[in-house]
């Protein structure tokens, strides 16, 4: 697969809610690819599912989650509820990919992670970005936009739950990040898929 489904920082998109919306259809598509793969081939794209959905989370938590608090009617609840959902779908994805890809729960945990993920960006999509569209301008959505792709350059490539704020993120993710992209350059040297 190109860069595009392992680094969605580098995407085309210019309007964050499209952005969020591409990336949505990546998860859904990565998740089909992971549960399709022979049990011996399901650890790349697993890791590839990990990375675009850590990445994602924490993007939204940095730029997007706050700007719809202060933007949107109502958007304390709204983003609240978006982020404890955020937390539960970590907490699952830390448990699945710490069992690993040989697990033999490995599909049917994935599948409970997949309702948990899908309902969470059906939600987003209905209560935070729908609003964002209709409640931002152009110029407003293409900043948040480059902010999303700067925030996934430098997020976490594996999930941490308890880090759904942008203060969390910023205090505790760079570190995080760097050690996250360390394991992950080992893993690959060592060819460890999960």
């Amino acid at each position: 697969m190109g860069d595009r489904h392992t680094m969605p920082e580098l995407m085309d998109e210019n309007d964050v809610v499209d952005l969020l919306l591409r990336q949505h259809a990546m998860i859904r598509d990565l998740f089909a690819e992971v549960e399709s793969a022979p049990p011996d081939a399901r650890g790349e794209p697993f890791q590839r599912l990990v990375r675009l959905l850590a990445v994602h989370e924490t993007a939204e938590e940095e730029v997007v989650h706050p700007y719809a608090r202060r933007k949107l009617a109502g958007g304390d609840e709204v983003v609240d509820e978006r982020l404890a959902e955020e937390n539960a779908a970590k907490d699952m994805l830390t448990q699945i990919e710490k069992a690993g890809v040989d697990d033999p729960r490995f599909l049917a945990n994935l599948d409970l992670l997949r309702t948990a993920v899908l309902a969470h960006a059906r939600a987003e999509e209905r209560y935070e970005f729908t609003h964002l569209r209709a409640e931002t301008s152009q110029a407003e959505r293409r900043a948040m936009a480059a902010g999303v792709k700067a925030a996934e350059a430098l997020a976490p490539t594996h999930p941490h739950a308890g880090v759904e704020t942008a203060t969390a993120n910023l205090l505790i993710g760079t570190p995080v990040a760097m050690a996250d992209r360390i394991r992950d350059v080992v893993r690959k040297a060592m060819g460890k898929q999960s």
